[in-house]
């Protein structure tokens, strides 16, 4: 991990595309503006994670192993 130190008004840049700059610091708090191209997701890790569970619940609730033994049969040639 790099760790790096910033100053309100400082930034750093990632991959020549994403600037991340330190916008306000207010008691332990640090509000980070981010400016990235739209195809770059950005979301807070507990939004991320959350999106993460819902993806992992949806395809396992759409799981249906009775279609994946038929497509396995039909594939070997039974």
């Amino acid at each position: 991990m790099l760790v790096l130190s910033r100053k309100k008004g400082e930034s750093i840049i990632i991959d020549d595309q994403i600037e991340v700059k330190v916008v306000a610091v207010e008691g332990d708090v640090v509000k980070l503006g981010i400016e990235a191209p739209k195809s770059v997701s950005i979301h807070r890790q507990e939004v991320y994670r959350a999106i993460q569970e819902e993806n992992q619940a949806a395809r396992m609730a759409d799981f249906d192993p009775e279609w994946l033994r038929a497509k396995l049969s039909r594939s070997r040639g039974k």
